[in-house]
């Protein structure tokens, strides 16, 4: 498999995720900004193409408010933008629904996605489900991504809980997730990422338990 027959995802790495109140709690943001910023550079060694897409909400909404300093990108993403790169905003989690990024895709003969950035428990997850009807095989980069803690009526977890276990979740039918070092090495041998399936995961999860 040619590598250029991927694309890579950057998601939504707005200040909003590192000063506002959906601050990433797991991995450590620092770590996980890091991880994101190696990827885009294996992208660009690779000839894989990039699409950098910010969260847009309306001027009143409390968070990512277009024009907001929350929905500014990190600088050091900022830096990353160029006219080589596509650029999109979106109003909902998946990043295909309300753009044209699966056109885009479907243009340059791209069915594979890899994505990175922010965060796991609504815009990475929203994209990943809605990969499959699309015919994208998505693969999920787990050390540059990163998940807040939540508590609501429903129950209550900790970043790391809700990372963790939506990378299982994940792996188990929807993506194929791996390190930002396993990507790059299969990126630099032209290969596929392997992931489990519900059956297997399934299984493995009733021995374990």
């Amino acid at each position: 498999m040619s590598t250029t027959n991927r694309a890579l995802i950057v998601i939504d790495v707005q200040q909003e995720y590192f000063d506002g109140p959906l601050e990433i709690q797991y991995p450590p943001r620092d770590e996980s900004r890091a991880q994101i910023l190696r990827a885009i550079d294996v992208a660009d060694e690779a000839g894989i193409p990039v699409v950098i897409v910010q969260h847009e909400l309306p001027e009143e909404a409390p968070v990512f408010a277009k024009g907001s300093a929350g929905f500014a990108l990190h600088s050091e993403i900022e830096g990353k933008v160029n006219t080589a790169r596509k650029s999109v905003t979106k109003h909902f989690a998946s990043v295909f629904e309300g753009t044209d990024v699966v056109d885009w895709l479907r243009e340059k003969g791209i069915d594979r996605v890899t994505l990175v950035g922010y965060m796991t428990n609504n815009c990475v997850i929203g994209t990943a489900v809605t990969g499959e009807p699309l015919g994208l095989t998505v693969e999920i980069l787990s050390d540059a991504t990163g998940a807040i803690s939540i508590s609501n009526d429903a129950g209550s977890a900790s970043g790391k809980q809700v990372h963790q276990t939506l990378m299982a979740v994940l792996n188990s039918n929807f993506a194929r997730v791996a390190t930002t070092d396993a990507w790059a090495e299969a990126v630099a041998k032209g290969a596929d990422l392997e992931g489990s399936n519900l059956v297997s995961s399934a299984l493995q999860g009733r021995e374990a338990h």
